[in-house]
């Protein structure tokens, strides 16, 4: 059944018929997907009050086991984000009352972010609610179909420079 990146093809091929367009296919598709899995996860997360950005740092604090406690040079490695994005998530999670904030003591210029009650209570309920939100988009999707995409899309982001964990599967 045609979608939208099809007609794209297809237009282009009327107006430039010498015109590759064929990466469209892969790179047009993922666009329009990541779009609608972002948009879906959103509305998922408004629903407990949190953004996407705030529920990356509240699950990093909540995978990390124990007191759900990190020094923020532990998050900024494992989430991938400048200092200044890491710093304006966390002062609106102490405004909320979903993380506390404390210096750290190993470090004199380090800070300590662990999640409060409040705010693993709001992240636990709203992690359900997001893999189910997960379990619907993907419920099109056979297991088998599932495992191929899980690998080709592991491939593509490799091929594009993202490095694999150290012992991830492959």
């Amino acid at each position: 059944m045609p979608d939208a990146v099809d007609r794209i093809v297809e237009q282009w091929a009327q107006v430039e018929p010498g015109l590759d367009v064929s990466t469209l296919q892969v790179i047009g598709r993922l666009s329009r997907v990541s779009q609608m899995v972002d948009a879906s996860i959103a509305r998922t997360l408004a629903e407990h009050g949190l953004q996407p950005g705030w529920y990356d740092v509240l699950a990093t604090l909540r995978r990390s086991g124990g007191d759900c406690e990190l020094n923020t040079s532990a998050m900024l490695d494992t989430m991938m984000l400048t200092s200044g994005a890491i710093t304006k998530r966390i002062d609106r999670l102490v405004e909320l009352g979903l993380v506390s904030r404390r210096p750290d003591p190993a470090d004199g210029r380090g800070v300590l972010v662990r999640l409060t009650e409040e705010g693993r209570a709001r992240l636990d309920a709203a992690t359900v609610d997001h893999l189910a939100n997960h379990r619907r988009m993907l419920a099109g999707l056979s297991e088998r179909q599932r495992g191929d995409l899980t690998r080709l899309l592991r491939a593509f982001a490799g091929s594009i420079g993202d490095a694999p964990e150290p012992g991830a599967p492959t």
